[in-house]
């Protein structure tokens, strides 16, 4: 049995009384990618108002909100993170009409609606850029941007030896008005995602007004994309390290990531949002995509007075090893609640590979074993929804949906593989359209009268996890997602909250939610005894008395324990 002995760690203290303006704290939102969710025009692409057809589905799985991918205008070289409108909806998407439907439908089933936010780079099809490669060196629109002359006796050298994240030089050259080469601009991604300069006051006030834009027509808040970004070292110079580790597509380029400056316009916004909160006294809410080396670094991000959450990747990336998760969990629960705010736990997102394929094989061994993967993510997904904070669930993650590894090369729309001809981290995989009924392709994604076929090609084993299958299954992911959701809105240990380690076999954490929710999962193949003889109230697999199997988690209530 394992022992009730405990390690207290410290306990999330909210910075404000009032559970609805602190929605956030405990919140679970869905992600939702709205090329790939559901199609109601028969395009082969998802949209605005098929996000607005599968509210109902996402309230009955019970999740308290959603966050929508970016649907602005865009000429879509990295579907949308590459921003030329940000007041606006690209038609592919719907419009600002289907925006507001969307909002009100969602609202009326108490959803909240979190709007995706591009801020480190914008397209270069921006008027911005555009009037910027018009008007030439020194003029106030280039200082919008980072132009500078390259190096070289006549400019044919970049300004610096930083890498893009996506492959390649992180500078490309421009051709100027009189038809000359000219001066080099800077792009951390793609060339057609130009940096902003966030030292230019212009690019700040523009942002406030995006953000009044959207908070006016009734948004909860924003995920913000490189929150990390923003501001590059002042001097632009060369970087003793400038690659990025292709394995994770992480840059460890200190001068143009993390700088001290970033932390002023996270104030700033907070400023805002406090501003529309005020009115009504609901939150609206902040969610940085902040990706730092250490949790510590993370915890500067969500101090008080600047973005209220952070995604803690570290979680996701952890191997499948109960050591590392402990780990992870730990540092988080040490650096990141110990600011005040929560952790924000994500399993997947649309730039991972799916975690069935991750957890389909253990660190130390070579292949893909999806069944393993399947079980392995089951369990991940019950304990993960049992940590104190809030956690953030991608479309299909719910469905048990594995990476699309096989797609041809042909039909690839991932920037990184065409700047590097590698399918090393390409993102496709875990974009492909979802299923939601049927046999076959379209798999009911497409509900229009057109027939065209899904943007990504679906494959035939999707018709094992469709939304059709999934609820008729009461074994489904589906129904321990929804199972879950269900008990962590209806017992109050869960949610915000301490966390207590209790002793267990190395293979194994256990730890106590409040008071008495035991949260067990075992990440060895082998069978273990349970912490608690009783039945569990819910488990990731069949869960046999007093016995916790390999790579199994479950959850019991009990007073049994002491601290």
């Amino acid at each position: 049995m394992i022992s009730a002995t405990v390690e207290n760690t410290p306990a999330n203290e909210p910075r404000t009384s009032g559970a609805a303006q602190q929605w956030w704290r405990d919140a679970v939102v869905y992600q939702v990618y709205v090329r790939s969710f559901l199609d109601s025009t028969g395009d082969g692409i998802g949209d605005l108002a098929g996000i607005r057809a599968g509210l109902p589905y996402l309230k009955r799985l019970g999740v308290d909100g959603i966050w929508i991918n970016p649907f602005y205008p865009s000429p879509q070289h990295d579907h949308g993170y590459d921003v030329a409108d940000y007041c606006g909806v690209d038609p592919v998407y719907g419009s600002l009409a289907d925006f507001d439907h969307l909002i009100g439908d969602a609202h009326r089933l108490g959803l909240k609606c979190l709007v995706d936010i591009v801020p480190n780079h914008c397209s270069a099809d921006h008027p911005w850029f555009r009037r910027a490669l018009a008007e030439g060196p020194d003029s106030p629109a280039r200082a919008r941007f980072h132009f500078s002359d390259g190096r070289g006796e006549s400019g044919e050298l970049p300004p610096n030896n930083w890498h893009a994240m996506f492959g390649g030089p992180a500078w490309s050259r421009v051709v100027e008005p009189d038809g000359t080469p000219g001066q080099w601009y800077l792009h951390l991604f793609t060339p057609e995602q130009p940096d902003l300069n966030w030292r230019n006051p212009e690019v700040r006030s523009y942002f406030d007004q995006v953000l009044r834009f959207w908070l006016d027509r009734g948004v909860d808040g924003f995920r913000i994309d490189v929150a990390a970004g923003l501001f590059k070292h002042p001097a632009l110079p060369d970087s003793d390290d400038p690659t990025v580790d292709e394995r994770t597509r992480d840059s460890v380029n200190p001068l143009a990531w993390n700088q001290p400056e970033v932390h002023g316009i996270w104030r700033d916004w907070r400023t805002i949002c406090e501003e529309y909160t005020a009115r009504d006294g609901l939150d609206r809410l902040l969610v940085g995509e902040v990706s730092v080396p250490t949790a510590a670094d993370q915890a500067a991000y969500v101090r008080p007075d600047e973005l209220h959450q952070a995604f803690f990747f570290h979680l996701l990336t952890a191997p499948w090893q109960s050591d590392h998760f402990r780990r992870v969990i730990t540092e988080a629960l040490r650096d990141i609640a110990g600011t005040g705010s929560t952790i924000t736990w994500v399993l997947n997102n649309h730039d991972q590979i799916r975690a069935v394929t991750r957890y389909a094989a253990p660190a130390s061994t070579a292949g893909t074993d999806l069944p393993a993967g399947s079980v392995r993510a089951r369990a991940a997904a019950l304990l993960m929804l049992a940590l104190p904070g809030a956690a953030y669930v991608y479309q299909g993650e719910e469905l048990g949906l594995p990476e699309v590894m096989d797609l041809p090369d042909e039909v690839l729309t991932d920037p990184i593989f065409h700047r590097t001809g590698s399918r090393l981290r390409i993102r496709d995989g875990c974009r492909v359209p979802l299923p939601w009924s049927g046999q076959a392709s379209p798999f009911g994604f497409t509900t229009g009268e057109a027939t065209a076929r899904p943007w990504l090609p679906q494959p035939d084993w999707f018709a094992e996890h469709t939304t059709e299958r999934a609820l008729a299954d009461t074994g489904s992911f589906w129904h321990l997602y929804r199972d879950a959701l269900h008990l962590r809105r209806s017992l109050p240990q869960l949610g915000d909250g301490p966390l207590r380690w209790l002793d267990s076999p190395p293979e194994v954490l256990a730890f106590v939610r409040g008071d008495g929710l035991v949260c067990a999962i075992n990440f060895a193949d082998q069978p273990v005894h349970a912490p608690l003889s009783d039945a569990p109230i819910l488990a990731s697999g069949p869960c046999p008395p007093a016995m916790l199997p390999g790579n199994t988690a479950a959850w019991w209530v009990t007073d049994q324990l002491t601290a």
